[in-house]
């Protein structure tokens, strides 16, 4: 079920995305009396699943959910339907009009999805605001995994500093950023009372750039094995545990934390392990069965319960910049990732993924916050990827535009055909390796 939602999200975005993508080709086209012969949401490779006639236009959608298309009269595209181009061009096709209309044409799709990514960003500002956890707030400090491990970092450390810039807040996003992107190597730990510096190999960096580090936790906030719910008919109930429990100990090791009491039931089934609570100011001890689930059977307290949560509020006309710089930072980092791809820092097999790995971006369960997040980064991405000089996309039609208008001069119809074929078939190599490297990884061979 859970993979079911988490593709269902993504479908949904994908469709969101794609339509208003192409709106933005096709009410330009419109507006400037071009005619539109087809409006698809997917691709319809010799049969549609549904279509209808409308005027000159036809919509429908396509079986093959890797995009959409318009199809504009007189353009050379990805459909390669070139017999209308040896003949005398007609005043609504899309090679009479002039550059500069033309050129509107081509920038309305990645105009839709920038304006798009920034828009939904700047309402869940102003609808959710910000929320974060004080550094001050961390009296435990953070817990890590195996790869932080090896970076330096150590369970219960209070992270102050990186680099020469202060940390009031604990955000995990800005720690990643700092390391992949702005080359951040020092960090600045409180632990056990001393002030430790950390530096971190390039090495280890290298990691996080890799589809594998989705599924890392790298550093969380330890939460406290203290009871919310008991639920009914569970080993909990049955022992007769009760909401505000703190776990102390299971099976005679120490368990104050969650994470410490999933790790002692990590495959324990069908076993009594003797159990140390307290409630209030007693202790109480005795034993719990656990069953075939393997689970003791509660609900945690929340975070928000354990920490003080610190929320940002902002007005309407405050959140608008802010979504917009949201936005153009999601882009800076696009273009410094694609620069340390170049440059090699960054392998561009373990960072290039497919439609697995954008799905596996998606929650398991229907979450409206983070499906809205997701749709307004991919709108974004979809937007940069779109806008780049390769003949075939949005960005090399372009290039050919702007050569125009600055020269004066067509591009030829022979030469933007020959070139939209190329990088459509670097277009197609790069999809079925991006893809090929998804299939590598779920049968464990990348």
């Amino acid at each position: 079920m859970g993979y079911f939602i988490m593709i269902s999200q993504f479908l949904l975005s994908l469709s969101l995305l794609v339509v208003l993508h192409e709106l933005g080709h096709f009410l330009p086209a419109k507006w400037f009396k071009t005619k539109v012969e087809k409006f698809y949401l997917f691709f319809d490779p010799w049969v549609s699943l549904v279509k209808k006639k409308i005027g000159e236009t036809e919509y429908g959608i396509g079986w093959l959910p890797l995009g959409g298309y318009v199809k504009i009269a007189g353009m050379v595209d990805e459909s390669f339907d070139t017999a209308s181009l040896s003949k005398e061009a007609q005043p609504w096709e899309f090679r009479s009009k002039p550059a500069w209309q033309r050129l509107i044409i081509m920038l309305g799709g990645v105009t839709v999805n920038f304006l798009l990514g920034f828009f939904i960003f700047a309402m869940m500002i102003w609808l959710l605001g910000s929320s974060y956890i004080p550094t001050q707030e961390l009296k435990n400090g953070i817990l890590v995994d195996s790869l932080t491990y090896k970076m330096g970092f150590r369970d219960g450390d209070i992270i102050l500093k990186m680099g020469d810039k202060n940390l009031d807040r604990f955000d995990r996003s800005v720690l990643v950023k700092g390391m992949v992107l702005e080359d951040q190597r020092k960090f600045t730990v409180r632990r056990g009372g001393q002030m430790v510096d950390i530096l971190v190999d390039p090495v280890l960096v290298q990691e996080l750039t890799k589809p594998s580090a989705k599924g890392l936790t790298l550093w969380t906030i330890p939460m406290s094995s203290i009871v919310k719910e008991v639920i009914k008919g569970s080993a909990a109930s049955k022992a007769g545990m009760q909401a505000g429990d703190l776990i102390l100990s299971l099976d005679q090791k120490p368990t104050p934390y969650i994470h410490q009491v999933q790790s002692v039931l990590a495959g324990r089934k069908n076993v009594q392990l003797p159990i140390q609570l307290v409630r209030g100011t007693d202790t109480i001890t005795y034993d719990l069965n656990i069953g075939e689930d393997g689970r003791i059977g509660v609900y945690w307290t929340p975070m928000d319960k354990q920490y003080k949560i610190g929320r940002e509020k902002f007005s309407f006309f405050q959140s608008i910049p802010l979504g917009v710089k949201e936005g153009i930072d999601l882009i800076s980092n696009q273009l410094k990732a694609f620069g340390k791809m170049f440059s090699g820092e960054i392998k561009a097999k373990d960072s290039l993924g497919g439609f697995a790995s954008i799905a596996g971006m998606f929650e398991k369960t229907w979450d409206w916050e983070s499906f809205w997040r997701m749709t307004a980064i991919l709108s974004i991405i979809l937007g940069f990827m779109n806008l780049l000089p390769i003949p075939g996309l949005d960005g090399g039609h372009v290039v050919f535009l702007l050569v125009e208008v600055v020269t004066g001069r067509k591009v030829p119809d022979s030469i933007v055909e020959k070139a939209t074929m190329v990088g459509f078939i670097l277009l197609l190599g790069l999809l079925l390796f991006a893809n090929g490297m998804d299939l590598f990884r779920i049968f464990g061979k990348g």
